[in-house]
């Protein structure tokens, strides 16, 4: 019962749903595709071979699949749920009439082969990289000498999924699940689950742009995918005629051995990546430094630890391999039968290894660690892209579908990031990270300990004054100090 006089109710027996509040994002975003002719580059480039298409084109499932990512919605059914009674309003919208059922959707991913998987991802780097975005607004990393970096991450993700127990009788027909198609047994993480699969992405950290994404059942291929996501970023560099030196790419210890190094290192640009080849230690160059004392001793960001840092020069890391920089990092050894969760224990210390190109001269031991450190941030975008998009979810059971989809969710979130930055129109932040240097260049190359000085000896007596010595009467004058020593008479 109303208490107030004053307000009615009306009721009316059909149902009116109410607009999804994505739906306003949904026709900007709709209006930018059509005004740079994206639809009908959907439309023309994007193929594929299938019987019985009926009445729908690719175009058509594409729609769905950007108007899913924009949405947010947990599941394709509460998405169809949802936009059903505007189903006219959302098709027009990219010049299409009628909406493809939920299962006809599902038909088409299955179907999607890897060449029109292609030709979408083509089409991905081709529109979505350079709108909004100039060589100058990109932003960068400026070492110690002026010289400019871009930095990319380059990591994997991964999504397991559970399986449920089938029943096991010779009556049965053969289990048959149906995500074997795009899952497989592989390393879980903390996430719960029997197999999982494994997505490689690159990103841009600067704009926080992605700059691909490439997956595999159970662990992938992470040699394959890395070499995908270095194609990637020279096409990106491409755009916006810069070359691939200016790339500097960061990767943690999964790719921390020499052929990976090596596969980096001929594709042109820079890394920064934790080495896990820690027979280095042992080698003698290695050796002669960490007897040395260290080159810098910087306190650990988490725990205030105390880690001496040793510049270890450059490196051949194998046979036949390039030279590359290694630097050697070290903090006490836990108390004994505590876990050692990053590096390797030796005697009362535990050993970090990191491996990078970057010149000696611009970027310090300090400035390699904090930027390797620095890979933190791309676990904050990949939360942001959980809340946001969350591509980890399953539109399909095979390799390609589910790949399509999560391409066209790195679509959505670069054309909003485009969208925000035209609409914005400010200047990036400038950061002084560190104050530049005018020392002359670091590279140098370890060697043998001098000799050690012999015993005193009796330099003979000169000079204009009885009983002083000047810097001729020594042996090896450059090694002394400018002053001249007081001595007596008598020389015994």
């Amino acid at each position: 019962m109303i208490p107030n006089p004053c307000i009615e109710v009306q009721t009316f027996p059909e149902a009116r749903p109410s607009v999804p509040p994505w739906f306003a994002e949904m026709v900007i975003i709709a209006r930018h595709l059509t005004t740079h002719d994206l639809l009908d580059a959907f439309a023309q480039q994007i193929r594929l071979v299938r019987g019985r298409f009926g009445t729908y084109e690719p175009i058509d499932f594409l729609a769905l699949l950007v108007g899913y990512a924009i949405s947010g919605e947990r599941t394709l059914s509460d998405f169809f749920e949802r936009i059903t009674p505007f189903e006219t309003a959302f098709m027009a919208l990219f010049g299409r009439r009628c909406l493809p059922h939920r299962s006809s959707l599902s038909r088409f991913l299955a179907d999607v082969d890897r060449p029109c998987l292609e030709a979408f991802r083509t089409l991905f780097e081709q529109q979505s990289f350079p709108e909004g975005w100039t060589a100058e607004t990109l932003g960068g990393v400026f070492d110690r000498q002026g010289r400019r970096y871009i930095v990319f991450d380059v990591d994997a993700t991964r999504q397991a999924a559970r399986q449920r127990a089938l029943p096991c009788d010779p009556a049965l027909p053969a289990a048959r699940r149906r995500l074997e198609a795009v899952c497989a047994p592989g390393y879980t993480g903390r996430k719960r689950g029997e197999v999982v699969r494994t997505r490689t992405t690159a990103l841009q950290m600067h704009t926080r742009q992605w700059i691909g994404t490439y997956a595999g059942k159970g662990n992938g291929d992470y040699r394959d995918e890395l070499a995908s996501a270095l194609q990637s970023i020279t096409t990106y560099l491409k755009h916006f005629a810069l070359p691939p030196e200016v790339a500097l790419v960061r990767l943690d210890g999964q790719y921390g051995d020499a052929a990976v190094i090596a596969q980096l290192m001929l594709a042109g640009v820079y890394l920064v990546t934790r080495g896990r080849a820690y027979h280095l230690l042992q080698h003698p160059q290695i050796q002669r430094v960490l007897v040395h004392p260290p080159t810098v001793r910087v306190p650990a960001m988490n725990t205030g630890m105390v880690v001496e840092l040793f510049e270890g020069g450059w490196l051949e890391l194998g046979a036949g391999l390039p030279h590359a920089r290694v630097i050697i990092a070290r903090h006490p050894a836990p108390p004994a039968g505590k876990k050692v969760a990053v590096g390797k224990r030796v005697d009362e210390w535990v050993y970090e290894l990191f491996i990078t190109t970057v010149h000696a001269d611009g970027f310090l031991v300090e400035d390699v660690l904090d930027l390797y450190h620095g890979r933190g941030a791309f676990k904050a975008v990949l939360a942001d892209e959980d809340v946001e998009a969350d591509p980890d979810r399953w539109c399909s059971y095979t390799e390609c579908g589910q790949e399509l989809w999560h391409i066209a969710c790195q679509w959505v979130w670069n054309l909003r990031l485009s969208l925000g930055k035209m609409m914005q129109g400010g200047e990036l932040r400038e950061m002084e990270w560190a104050s530049p240097t005018e020392t002359a260049p670091l590279f140098f190359t370890w060697e043998d300990p001098p000799e050690a000085y012999g015993p005193w000896q009796c330099a003979g007596e000169s000079g204009r004054a009885t009983g002083r010595f000047t810097a001729d009467a020594f042996t090896d004058a450059g090694r002394m100090a400018s002053s001249v020593v007081q001595r007596g008479q008598a020389c015994g």
